[in-house]
């Protein structure tokens, strides 16, 4: 189990919290120094089951400034998120070949 985590989200501390209740060390990725490549996020959203704009944090100040109203390719807004991880949704929680976002924590329940 491995989750994509920014220790100042408060959401992101509390997925983990929640899976370390329920008996769970997942290895943690702080991916806004770990930055996923394309391939790794491509992954990420194959299993998350989502088009990376769904990825996407629209409340961002960098998202407003730089793409807000504008119609992105997947491959382009892949491209985004690996430049800019901060636009990245978070936490994502991936067990095998699944994935959620821990929005909100109980979310991750799904996956135990």
């Amino acid at each position: 189990m491995q989750i994509y985590h920014n220790p100042r989200c408060r959401k992101s501390r509390e997925t983990l919290a929640l899976l370390q209740e329920k008996g769970h060390q997942p290895e943690i990725i702080r991916y806004l120094e770990t930055v996923p490549t394309e391939k790794e996020l491509r992954t990420v959203l194959h299993k998350l089951g989502i088009p990376a704009a769904d990825l996407v944090r629209q409340g961002e100040a960098l998202y407003k400034e730089k793409f807000r109203g504008r119609e992105l390719t997947e491959a382009e807004w892949i491209t985004a998120l690996v430049e800019h991880p901060r636009l990245i949704e978070r936490p994502i929680v991936i067990r095998g070949d699944r994935a959620v976002i821990g929005r909100p924590p109980e979310r991750v329940l799904d996956l135990l």
